[in-house]
């Protein structure tokens, strides 16, 4: 199949994170399907773990009637599954798979990998074995239903995500050849491992070994299965260029195909409920901030926020501590009060009462709560890294500081007790966001953000940081809509001085100037929409369906 404008018959596409918001990668697989089901309607199932049974999943609609007889088979087969649709946009068709049963035979599967492809499996531990017999059920899936359905088809795809995948990808390599593989890796465990343990990732990227960095960093068996698999499908894929790289000098195998994420328009409200949204979120974070440091925030108090997963350093949170105390030891230089939010989740026990009981009566504050500058209660919190440099940097939100930085370290999913509103209707309440990753294979925050109309800085170390500036040909900055900080091994002291700089400058802005730059971020966003990025899927699918023929010797 050369026309890469031309599509499979079919697409199976697996990932841990289907009907499991747990990750970037949902945003990935549930804003493209809607772009999926309109190329290719019904055309496109994906395959999840099932942890929901029991229980009701509210992204999961499941359907009894829909391939009835085949499931029955199924259970036949030694598979547990349920079958319906996604609740996202596009409403993809989707089987959830009870991966538990596998586990009877975990050694054996092990064992045959090693026999089939040299997958070292023997210092697994940790989350090894449940994702790898997740995977193994969804290639087992797929193989039922190929057979069920396909009739021996040649133009079908299966696309596996991130080393969860893998150990199914092989399977169906194997045990069902007609169907070409793809597997999309989102970040090598390796290079993410290797920066996560503090070890200098790019100015040496070219002297590591892979496997040898494995055994060092105690990483031997996910870095196996995805360097085996990497070389052994029809189409290897990551993210990003400076993804790219790290693949070829970590798994030692170049990708065929950079597949950038993309979001989807819709996600984004417009006109009055886009105006009506905003100040919404500004009145809620107000209320809580308000409510911990018992100061009253006024409206035009810029909202600074960073967020992503609890990664200290690899998303740069560190550094953004660092910056907003350097915007406090500069505050001279703010036309306005700063008020940062670091939304990362952590080892949460819950929502603070004493923050509740203050929300549940609602009124101006005049008085801070103790520690006002967490929202939530966590366990351990004298382990806690976030909490443990703010003690260092003596950040407490003083009454009289002009920069106030607070913690909320929950899943905004509109349930978290003290918020109580989603990630995506707090984000268009921001003024700036800020990521200064160190290690972020694409980055969606950002593209998020920018989507919603908040202009954001990130670093030249991000795969979305890349493609701004690409889009540009020049650095970009904050003006742009996008403030690309250069980021190195070494410079975390001046980038987070860099970031307070930018801070300083957007809020000397008019409102008219801020405006314009807002609606710059929106236009960049508009330029990774999936309806721009999708072309490079089918580039993929071409690649694995060509690949694939040559491996039957067709």
């Amino acid at each position: 199949m050369k026309n890469n404008k031309t599509l499979p018959s079919f697409i199976f596409e697996s990932s841990w994170e289907v009907c499991n918001k747990v990750g970037g990668i949902y945003t990935v697989l549930s804003t493209r399907a809607k772009t999926m089901q309109d190329a290719l309607k019904d055309k496109v199932v994906f395959i999840g773990p099932d942890f929901w049974q029991g229980k009701e999943n509210p992204l999961f609609t499941e359907d009894k009637k829909l391939w009835k007889k085949w499931v029955q088979k199924t259970k036949n087969e030694g598979l547990n599954i349920r079958v319906g649709r996604w609740n996202i946009p596009g409403e993809p068709l989707v089987v959830l798979v009870d991966f538990n049963p596998f586990f009877a035979i975990r050694d054996e599967l092990y064992a045959q990998a090693w026999n089939d492809y040299q997958v070292d499996s023997l210092h697994g531990y940790g989350d090894y074995d449940e994702a790898n017999m997740f995977s193994y059920a969804a290639g087992r899936v797929v193989e039922s239903f190929y057979n069920e359905f396909l009739n021996n088809a040649a133009d079908v795809v299966y696309q596996a995500h991130e080393w969860m995948t893998c150990l199914g990808a092989l399977y169906v390599q194997k045990n069902v050849p007609q169907i070409a593989t793809i597997f999309t890796t989102h970040a090598t465990s390796i290079g993410r491992s290797i920066a996560g343990n503090g070890k200098p990732l790019y100015d040496y990227l070219w002297a590591y070994n892979g496997t040898q960095m494995s055994r060092e960093l105690n990483m031997e068996a996910k870095h196996s299965i995805e360097r085996q698999t990497a070389h052994n499908v029809d189409c290897f894929t990551t993210v990003s260029d400076v993804t790219g790289l790290e693949c070829k000098e970590l798994l030692d195998k170049e990708c065929d195909a950079i597949l950038m994420n993309g979001f989807e328009a819709d996600f984004v409200p417009k006109g009055a409920k886009f105006t009506s949204g905003r100040k919404s979120a500004r009145k809620r974070i107000f209320e809580v901030a308000n409510a911990l440091t018992g100061h009253q925030f006024a409206d035009d108090t810029m909202i600074v926020a960073t967020s992503g997963r609890y990664e200290f350093k690899n998303k740069g949170i560190d550094v953004f501590i660092h910056a907003m105390r350097k915007c406090l030891d500069q505050a001279a230089g703010l036309q306005n009060e700063v008020l940062a939010l670091i939304q990362v989740p952590g080892w949460v026990a819950g929502p603070r009462a004493d923050l509740q009981e203050r929300l549940q009566n609602p009124q101006i504050y005049d008085t801070a709560l103790a520690n006002p500058v967490i929202t939530h209660n966590l366990h351990e919190t004298e382990h806690d890294q976030v909490l443990n440099l703010f003690r260092a940097l003596d950040i407490v939100n003083h009454p009289e500081s002009k920069v106030k930085v607070i913690f909320v370290p929950c899943y905004l999913d509109g349930a978290d007790g003290i918020f109580q509103m989603p990630y995506y209707d707090l984000l268009i309440g921001n003024d700036l966001a800020v990521y200064p990753s160190y290690y972020e294979p694409w980055g969606y925050t950002p593209l998020e953000a920018v989507a919603f109309h908040v202009p954001c800085i990130t670093t030249s170390l991000s795969g979305f940081g890349i493609w701004a500036q690409t889009l540009k040909g020049a650095i970009s900055s904050l003006e742009d809509g996008v403030e690309v900080i250069a980021r190195n091994d070494y410079n975390n002291e001046e980038v987070a001085q860099c970031i307070c700089d930018a801070v300083m400058r957007y809020s000397a802005y008019t409102d008219t100037q801020r405006d314009a730059i807002r609606k710059k971020a929106a236009a960049l966003s508009k330029k990774a929409l999936w309806k721009n990025f999708f072309t490079y899927y089918c580039q993929a699918y071409s690649i694995a369906l060509d690949n694939a023929q040559k491996r039957q010797g067709k």
